[in-house]
């Protein structure tokens, strides 16, 4: 495969591993909105019925997060590590906004969160910008 195919390829993994340990985040939260604290499991496993589609959830959720290392690490091998660990960051944003969003979290969305969710943002974009346009320019640096 080409550099630029994989560099594509790279990117979609990363971004399929963004997208996973994002929803496994709102899994688990989800989840535990509505099971027992973790260090009552054991009794309410023996005491009463726990909400099975709840546990469900967040077994798929710790599923989402192996398939997300997966992708990772793919993603590792085509990109360089600071492009990709980059990338990470926008799941901050992704889910700081479904949250918000979706109506089973009551989460709400601050001035002073959504600013520093869009700092966060602009950093990822900006260090991105910065490497395609070294890209562009072959390397080549640039005096200071």
């Amino acid at each position: 495969m080409n550099a630029p195919g994989l560099k594509r390829r790279g990117m979609a993994l990363a971004m399929g591993s963004v997208m996973l340990v994002s929803a496994a985040q709102l899994g688990m939260r989800w989840s535990m909105l509505r099971l027992p604290q973790p260090e009552q499991w054991s009794a309410a496993v023996r005491d009463g019925p726990i909400d099975s589609l709840a546990l469900g959830v967040v077994l798929s959720a710790i599923g989402a997060y192996g398939l997300s290392m997966l992708c990772w690490l793919g993603a590792l091998r085509n990109l360089p590590l600071s492009r990709a660990y980059s990338l990470l960051s926008v799941s901050y944003g992704l889910v700081y906004v479904l949250a918000a969003f979706l109506p089973f979290f009551n989460e709400t969305l601050t001035v002073l969160r959504t600013v520093g969710v869009t700092l966060i943002v602009l950093g990822v974009v900006t260090i991105n910008f910065r490497r395609s346009c070294d890209s562009d320019n072959s390397g080549k640096e640039f005096p200071r």
